[in-house]
């Protein structure tokens, strides 16, 4: 006669079938992108294709008034962004803020709370790649003042089953992360 599964492996199976119909939902519901919803500010993570090109687009379209291009590398000048995207100098002048400080998601969403207290913003739109959406706009809302209206304009990707998995993960370890408040 065959024993009962015990506690520990009831629960362990339990926890297994949440994380798989989690990774399911993560990896068939992906973020999209936005319409044409109006915000005062639009903030580009840096890291994958498509999120300045269109978060420029969203700026050139009057959808947003001003555009913080978080986590650029030290080394990019303001003249050489304006080159690589076709930004105008009067666009780049009054409405493009290129952030030097973030090197990660966490630190881009508070590189963007400190970007938005000191331009007064109300409302933003956040663009990065549609797989990484979920995580970045957690960080950003942890950050950022809390009636701070997000509207999520994801990039359409293709992502590799193991660029999904990877970042599934990394969502619950943050998400672990600020429920224990650290």
């Amino acid at each position: 006669m065959r024993k009962p599964p015990g506690l520990l492996r009831r629960l362990v199976s339990a926890v297994l079938l949440i994380w798989a119909l989690g990774f399911l939902w993560f990896a068939l519901f992906l973020p999209q992108p936005a319409g044409d919803r109006k915000t005062d500010g639009v903030i580009a993570l840096t890291g994958g294709g498509g999120r300045i090109p269109r978060a420029i687009e969203v700026l050139r379209q009057g959808q947003a008034k001003k555009l913080l291009v978080a986590g650029v590398d030290t080394e990019v000048r303001p003249h050489e962004f304006a080159a690589e995207y076709d930004v105008g100098p009067r666009l780049l002048a009054c409405c493009v803020t290129l952030g030097y400080e973030s090197v990660d998601t966490r630190s881009n969403a508070q590189e963007a709370a400190r970007w938005i207290a000191s331009q007064k913003i109300e409302s933003v739109r956040l663009v990065t790649t549609d797989w990484h959406m979920r995580r970045a706009a957690l960080d950003l809302a942890i950050a950022a003042p809390k009636d701070l209206v997000i509207v999520e304009d994801a990039v359409r990707s293709r992502p590799s089953l193991k660029t999904l998995f990877l970042e599934y993960n990394k969502l619950i370890a943050r998400t672990i992360a600020w429920a224990a408040g650290w």
